[in-house]
């Protein structure tokens, strides 16, 4: 994501003064276990979704779009339910 967090704090407000060392900021740098990176965050999905190049009437978008947010998690779902069943 290259939103900036809501609650991220500026690192320093001068930028010659080097950021403070603290207990949380140490907790919060990278863990090593010997030398591998151990990730963080969320992990890898099992079936993550593909990328698909679609092209849609503008109407059909602009009716998706005006169900509001999550309107492409539902649009996947329909999709889903109606897909045509295998041979």
């Amino acid at each position: 994501m290259s939103a900036k967090r809501k609650n991220s704090n500026p690192i320093s407000h001068d930028p010659e003064t080097p950021p403070e060392i603290t207990d949380e900021w140490v907790s919060e740098a990278d863990l090593y276990h010997g030398e591998k990176l151990v990730r963080r965050g969320r992990p890898k999905l099992q079936h993550p979704r593909e990328l698909l190049s679609l092209r849609l009437p503008p109407k059909v978008i602009e009716r998706w779009r005006a169900t509001g947010p999550g309107w492409q998690t539902r649009m996947a779902n329909v999709l889903e339910k109606s897909a045509p069943k295998s041979r």
